[in-house]
Formats: C-alpha cells, structure tokens, sequence
C-alpha cells in the first residue's frame, strides 16, 4: 500500500525546531468536531502506526501529501514528501492507491467548492506557507464547476 510509509515517515504530522506551530486548517465542520489542532512539535494525534482520528482526521491532513488550489482549481503537491515520486509514477494507473486518493480528494474538493470556499482558501494559503509546492504534473482538475 502506498501509503503504509506514512506511519514510520511522519514529516507532515511534525513541525522543525525553529519554525512557527502549524494551526491545521478546519472546516466548519471540522471546527465543531474538533475546535482545534495544533501541531507544535509533533502531532498529539500522531501514534507509533499513524493518526489516532482514523476516519475522522481533518481534510487538509487527509489531502496531504497534496493541496488544492482553489483560484487555479489545480493540485499542488509537497516535494518534501518522500511519496510523491511513487504517487506521481502511480496516476498511471486507475487502480492505484494514488488515483483512488486523487479521486476521493477531488470529489471533497467539488464538495467543499460548494458548501466551504473559505475553507479551501484558508487551507491553501497555510499549504503555501508550510510546504514546498510544485503543481501536480499529470494537471488534475475538478471536473464540476462552482455555481
């Protein structure tokens, strides 16, 4: 499974000594679920096999190792993230673990295009502020547009 790196990589879930705390970026939703998160250091949700909210987690985090530019409609990806190479090679593939990611994160996308535009906004923004992004080469885009 591609994603089964994660757990042991951690880098997304972990904030360099030196650098601001992450807020991670909530959805209204998300904010009455969770009112907040923070990382720090470390994420207090991050666990020896992963993330502790499981099917709750946050969809900035579940859209990580990519981000959604909302103005471009575009995905963008961070060249930190040891995975990228492996999911890029794997968008070949309709089958893949990435083209599923892709494909589940884009109908959240047209989703939240609709329902949390500032969300998106918001979301992209700290995406640029925190990672080192360069667009997603295969220029995957949400094929609904916003009304």
């Amino acid at each position: 499974m591609l994603f089964d790196h994660c757990a042991q990589c951690r880098l997304c879930c972990h904030i360099d000594p030196g650098y601001p705390p992450l807020e991670v970026t909530l959805s209204k939703e998300e904010k009455k679920r969770h009112g907040g998160i923070c990382i720090e250091s470390n994420c207090k949700n991050l666990s020896p096999t992963g993330c502790t909210l499981g099917d709750d987690k946050p969809f900035s985090c579940k859209l990580y190792p990519l981000s959604y530019n909302p103005r471009s409609r575009s995905f963008y990806y961070d060249l930190s993230c040891p995975l990228m190479p492996a999911y890029i090679e794997q968008l070949s593939d309709t089958d893949s673990d990435a083209s599923s990611h892709l494909a589940e994160m884009t109908a959240a996308v047209v989703r939240l295009e609709k329902s949390d535009p500032k969300f998106l906004k918001n979301n992209h923004a700290v995406d640029v502020d925190y990672f080192d992004l360069a667009e997603l080469p295969e220029h995957h885009h949400p094929t609904d547009t916003v009304e």
